[in-house]
């Protein structure tokens, strides 16, 4: 963990509420927490602290990163949401699926109640919040039983009452149980209160003003005072958040910024009504392209691989073409998915709110040294945002194979990496096996159309960077950008240094290509090891008489691991393979056991 480089990364933290991810070397969020101040927050951690659990999580941590809401209550929401996503290894609270306190009212019921409810559910009533501190929504009900008379009894104790309960007598219920009130001025009150729940504030003020009003003309000043009070305890009233969708919707809010050529998109990922996590993307762009088909290019790339939501909700509208083209695909994917530009003011702040994230992307890109290094010293085309690292492994030639793995925007993607079993090569030829792989991985994208990587890595120096650019030009894409590591010394090599260049160990473009290396190198000799394994067990197995696939299928099931079969009884082996195959099983590996 580099202290010094990620003090200066916060100090260019936003004094804002947001929510702030520690991350480990392989971008995996280890904690997540909120905070008023982002920078103030974030920098506590990195004072004197004898705090064992901050110790712990600093010596995991190689990078810092945040995301910004408009308040620390709606921090406080996406804060829990987040860590039940992420189950982030040093969050202990939080994890669980227990979530903040709603208000349900039952207004599928003649005479609806009002309940806390720490659930929402699909049973007709409205719910609405959550609310944190719990009290908060304590206090609402509070208000709306003082304002409106609703009755807050269960159904079994509302349909058996025949006398008005203590709440009638403290003026909090009209007591619709006993028929002091009639159905249709109890449902007037509900209607009161879903306007204030609505947050339709404005126009329930009128109406109560109006009442106010009316009953001082008629010199109802008791009615008038009650009111005159709820009218104060209104205007009091905060807003309440507009994180959370009460309504369970999967809906997906895609924010844009743009600068320069550059532009960035970033998604709030809404599930169940939850913004549970967000992702973003980076651009290129000439100044003479589409706006309209540069979103819908991405987003087809983008949902390629990931769950369609019902309702996206874009950064603006597109032309009639490609919100077609863009639509019919989605379709194939969702047949309720739809997408649209916002009208009401709640998607349009969540909407604002995805497009300052995705402002801060493009002003957190300036600082991310490592990409934005490594094109100026290997003077790339682009920002490379996809590095695919190619690795191949063997002993002596035999069971040779080949990884690929991904990093987006400086961080492995697990989730695209490819395992190679090689095909065509016959001995240790790591050059072939490089021509190999990497045709294959090329060839397929192409015929698949999916986006190319925008730089490739190939395990080695400068024989390996020339197998790989003949691949590239028998393909037809001389254009795309190649590099090299030799090991030894560390050299990089590329189309601009053809001769090898040397950087500084500490400079983060060489720790982000070591970075890709290892990880190739990891995946690679992982799977090389399973392969050898696998046929050396295989190999011993298949040299019995009388061990068809379906008996040494079963032997693999029960014991497992060849030294397992090794060790237990005849009469262990009999009971799966019969006595006379388990006296030749044992016969074998006593034998090949022995020295001669």
């Amino acid at each position: 963990m580099d202290i010094s480089r990620l003090k200066e990364k916060i100090k260019k933290f936003p004094t804002r509420p947001g929510i702030y991810f520690f991350k480990n070397a392989s971008g995996e969020v280890i904690y997540i927490g909120k905070a008023r101040s982002l920078r103030d927050r974030v920098k506590s951690y990195f004072l004197p602290n004898p705090d064992f659990k901050v110790q712990n999580i600093l010596s995991e941590t190689a990078d810092v990163d945040y995301l910004l809401v408009s308040s620390e209550k709606e921090a406080s929401f996406i804060e829990n949401n987040y860590i039940q996503f992420y189950q982030p290894k040093f969050n202990l609270r939080l994890k669980d699926d227990k979530s903040f306190p709603f208000l349900k009212l039952t207004v599928n019921e003649p005479y609806p109640g009002l309940y806390l409810s720490r659930r929402v559910e699909d049973d007709g009533a409205r719910y609405f919040g959550p609310f944190s501190p719990a009290d908060d929504a304590r206090r609402l009900i509070s208000l709306i039983t003082r304002s409106f008379h609703l009755r807050t009894c269960e159904n079994t104790v509302f349909r058996n009452r025949k006398r008005p309960c203590l709440e009638y007598d403290l003026k909090l219920c009209s007591a619709p149980c006993c028929q002091f009130i009639s159905e249709e001025d109890y449902q007037q009150e509900v209607a009161r209160a879903l306007m204030l729940l609505e947050g339709r504030k404005t126009e329930l003020l009128e109406q109560l003003h109006f009442k106010m009003d009316r009953a001082a003309e008629a010199l109802q000043f008791e009615e008038a005072a009650h009111w005159r009070d709820v009218i104060k305890a209104l205007e009091n009233l905060q807003e309440t958040q507009r994180v959370i969708s009460t309504r369970k919707e999967n809906l997906d809010i895609v924010g844009y910024a743009q600068q320069a050529q550059l532009t960035s998109l970033f998604f709030f990922h809404m599930r169940e009504g939850r913004i549970r996590s967000s992702s973003g993307r980076l651009l290129e762009r000439s100044q003479d392209s589409d706006l309209s088909q540069l979103l819908v290019s991405t987003l087809l790339e983008f949902y390629a691989v990931r769950e369609v939501p019902n309702n996206i909700l874009l950064p603006f509208s597109l032309n009639p073409e490609e919100k077609a083209k863009l639509c019919d695909y989605l379709k194939i994917r969702n047949t309720r998915n739809r997408l649209f530009y916002p009208t009401s003011k709640k998607k349009q702040w969540l909407l604002e709110l995805a497009s300052q994230n995705a402002r801060l992307m493009l002003e957190k890109m300036e600082d991310q040294s490592p990409l934005a290094e490594l094109r100026q010293v290997l003077k790339l085309k682009k920002r490379p945002q996809r590095i695919e690292g190619i690795d191949i492994s063997n002993t002596a030639g035999q069971e040779a194979v080949g990884s690929l793995v991904v990093f987006l925007n400086g961080y492995p993607d697990k989730s695209e990496y490819r395992k190679y079993k090689i095909k065509t090569v016959r001995g240790p030829d790591d050059f072939a096996s490089i021509r190999e792989v990497l045709f294959r991985r090329l060839r397929r994208l192409l015929e698949e159309k999916k986006p190319l990587p925008d730089l490739i890595f190939v395990d080695g120096g400068k024989g390996q960077l020339s197998t790989a650019r003949e691949v590239l030009e028998e393909l037809g894409l001389p254009d795309l950008d190649l590099c090299s590591l030799a090991k030894k010394e560390e050299t990089l090599y590329s189309l601009a240094h053809p001769d090898g260049l040397k950087l500084d160990p500490t400079s983060p473009a060489l720790k982000l290509i070591q970075q890709v290396r290892d990880e190739a190198h990891r995946f690679a000799i992982t799977f090389h090891r399973q392969r050898r394994q696998k046929k050396t067990f295989s190999s011993e197995l298949d040299s019995l008489i009388g061990l068809g696939p379906v008996r040494k299928k079963k032997r693999l099931e029960t014991f497992g691991h060849l030294e397992n079969i090794k060790k237990v009884s005849v009469e262990e082996l009999a009971r799966v393979v019969g006595k006379k195959t388990a006296l030749a099983i044992k016969k074998h590996f006593d034998s090949s056991g022995r020295t001669e």
